[in-house]
């Protein structure tokens, strides 16, 4: 299963690529991770045309499920394969699987196949949404790197709102194909971009190898743990026999994983990255946090309805203080990280403002105006978003430039992880207190029922930022590699 490359390329301390062909490269990329992002907004608002155009609505939500699958599998091995094959045809082939996946999906004739070119694009994102990050990581040095993440997080801010959108009006006035045929020219066009340049790139790795079968136990490990985090609660009762049987199968074959990266001689995700505390630390926070923050995106919605009595529209334009404020947050700390020695406290200040924050709603969540939600949602999010460009300038800052694709994989994976964790803990808070599962009829409980219920769900995302902010406090810190000249402006 083992497929060795003998590379002799080194890494260049000096980058032959001018300033035009940095922005040119980071452009393109962004694009392409743009695609994946709005693929996981877009389809949601034509789902219930879908449906009636396909028929079998019974498999509807493996149109969401199936992306999520794929493109969380895959992302700490498209890392693995860049550090030894290169960025550039790493990133092509990403994009290439993406845009067979929107061709399969578009030209659908039935749900099952646009299902299964749900799964394709999904195993191309996965690699995008990784190798965005990591290419990054190759074109500007850590202390300069995290400006760069507010841009990351402001392509999720785009996707987050003009998905929805694009995907109403497409499946509404248009054909709900186009959701996904408009993936092909903007695929094309990033591919464009970053060709010339993206060549420029050294190769990192030296004598590296792929180990096949820790990637096979990988992706099946993490698809059968998020087929028992997505089940749970909607298809099959926590308790059930089926959720018990799919985690026992996940725990069996994430420990055949385990036992592989000690014995592989070159494992899939390498020991010396897993055994870094700074790694192991700044990706646990972005976990929690991932955890907290989407977990709160999907039941804020239900919330602002059953609570404050807003319609799905308004509840939508409701949720931009909270994407927004992720967004300032995340722009603040990448351009605040380069003026700080000790660049952690930013993250460790945002989360315990966060935190704070999240525990006033809690308390005010039975009887509060609309206003203050949405100055609360905008701290938290303000909060919350410092963290971002903190843990993923202070992973790859760890780690050397071998090992950068690796560890910004295992980044992506374990944010991607922390995603559909959180949704199925706070789904599981919901239904412990008899509130509705997201998307079903709110109204069916009491309106002192729903409060408590959320008064509960906010407590337990304000848990999951607490042990985030337990994990930076723990995090080492090492001063950032930069230019000898970049000024150190506060202690």
């Amino acid at each position: 299963m083992d497929q060795t490359v003998d590379r002799q390329t080194v890494v260049k301390t000096d980058s032959p690529l001018s300033e035009s062909e940095k922005n040119a490269i980071i452009g393109g990329v962004l694009l392409s991770m743009l695609l994946a992002a709005l693929d996981q907004t877009i389809v949601a608002p034509a789902m219930p045309t879908m449906a009636r155009l396909l028929g079998h609505a019974e498999y509807l939500p493996w149109i969401v499920t199936g992306y999520l699958l794929t493109a969380t599998a895959m992302a700490p091995l498209y890392g693995k394969i860049s550090d030894v094959y290169g960025r550039r045809p790493t990133i092509y082939a990403a994009i290439l699987i993406f845009l067979a996946g929107s061709l399969v999906s578009a030209m659908a004739p039935n749900m099952l196949v646009l299902i299964v070119g749900r799964a394709i694009q999904g195993a191309g994102g996965g690699g995008l949404f990784a190798l965005a990050q990591t290419v990054i990581g190759d074109l500007v040095p850590p202390r300069e790197r995290a400006r760069y993440s507010a841009w990351i997080a402001g392509t999720w801010a785009v996707a987050s709102i003009a998905g929805p959108l694009l995907g109403g009006t497409f499946a509404e006035h248009l054909h709900w194909s186009l959701i996904f045929w408009i993936n092909m020219p903007l695929g094309l066009i990033a591919m464009a971009i970053i060709n010339k340049p993206l060549r420029k790139l050294p190769i990192a790795a030296k004598h590296h190898r792929i180990d096949g079968l820790g990637a096979l136990l990988l992706v099946a490990a993490t698809a059968l743990l998020l087929l028992a985090l997505n089940w749970g609660g909607s298809e099959y009762p926590w308790l059930s026999r089926e959720i018990f049987g799919l985690l026992a199968c996940s725990a069996v074959v994430w420990s055949a994983f385990a036992l592989r990266l000690l014995r592989a001689a070159e494992p899939l995700i390498s020991l010396e990255v897993l055994g870094n505390p700074i790694v192991l630390a700044g990706t646990l926070s972005l976990f929690l946090l991932q955890a907290a923050n989407i977990g709160l995106a999907v039941y804020l919605p239900v919330y602002l309805q059953s609570i404050l009595g807003l319609s799905a529209s308004e509840s939508g334009t409701a949720m931009l203080g909270l994407m927004l404020g992720t967004v300032a947050g995340a722009t603040f700390s990448g351009r605040t990280i380069p003026r700080f020695v000790h660049y952690k406290r930013i993250a460790m200040m945002g989360v315990t403002f966060a935190i704070l924050c999240l525990g006033i709603l809690s308390l005010v969540a039975g009887h509060v105006s609309l206003l203050v939600v949405e100055v609360l949602t905008t701290c938290i999010g303000l909060g919350s978003g410092t963290t971002f460009p903190v843990a993923t300038v202070s992973v790859q800052n760890a780690v050397d430039q071998a090992h950068l694709g690796v560890a910004t994989g295992v980044l992506t994976f374990l944010r991607s992880l922390g995603s559909a964790l959180g949704v199925a803990i706070l789904g599981a808070v919901a239904l412990g207190y008899g509130l509705p599962l997201a998307g079903e009829n709110v109204q069916a409980a009491s309106t002192a029922v729903e409060a408590l219920a959320f008064v509960m769900i906010f407590i337990t995302a304000a848990a999951m930022l607490v042990m985030a902010l337990v994990a930076l406090v723990l995090m080492p810190e090492k001063p950032l590699r930069g230019h000898p000249e970049a000024p150190v402006l506060a202690d």
